[in-house]
């Protein structure tokens, strides 16, 4: 049976879980979120404590998301994690939708969901500065959708990924240009402090 492995990407709070469990749910696929999966098969090597985040173990977390991928009796597989295009065996892969949120919403998100400190200006600076998108276009290549979830319910989200799955519609990567949207409104300086 051929399988359908989609990666949902992104920085924390752009909505990769919900999006990925609803999903999950319209495509009756299979569902990975990494954070649980590292729990799950001791795949954790440390705490970063001041980040109040785990460490995990690269090389053995995709040997095992291999085999599970492998022996899945779904046909769809959705994984749910920030890393997920760097963990997953690319000839595995279908499809990748790296989620973006604009800095000013995402910054609103993140304080909601009690980041503060050091992980909140890591995790904005790495929104604006493309990282999760970068990782996945360098690892996962011809395979990278990016969406704007900015404003969007996660039933929108959900429907513009099933029109690229279903019905073929275009997608495309490098659409997202948070930097230059903040130096055009000269709030650089606010948003890059990592």
């Amino acid at each position: 049976m051929k399988k359908r492995v989609i990666l949902i990407t992104g920085t924390p709070c752009t909505g990769k879980t919900v999006t990925s469990k609803e999903l999950a749910v319209k495509l009756d696929a299979g569902y990975i979120n990494l954070t649980d999966f590292a729990k799950r098969y001791n795949l954790i090597k440390e705490e970063d404590k001041e980040r109040k985040t785990v460490i995990i173990n690269e090389a053995e977390m995709k040997k095992k998301l291999a085999e599970v991928i492998r022996a899945s009796k779904n046909s769809n597989i959705i994984i749910d994690g920030h890393y997920a295009s760097a963990v997953t065996p690319s000839p595995l892969v279908s499809k990748v939708f790296v989620l973006r949120r604009n800095p000013k919403e995402l910054k609103q998100f993140m304080v909601k969901c009690g980041f503060e400190g050091i992980k909140l200006w890591e995790n904005l600076s790495a929104e604006i500065l493309d990282v999760c998108l970068i990782e996945a276009l360098k690892t996962q290549k011809g395979k990278v959708c990016e969406l704007d979830a900015t404003g969007k319910t996660v039933g929108e989200i959900v429907s513009e990924i099933s029109d690229v799955l279903e019905k073929g519609k275009p997608c495309y990567a490098g659409l997202v240009d948070w930097i230059g949207m903040l130096e055009r409104e000269g709030l650089t300086d606010e948003y890059l402090k990592a």
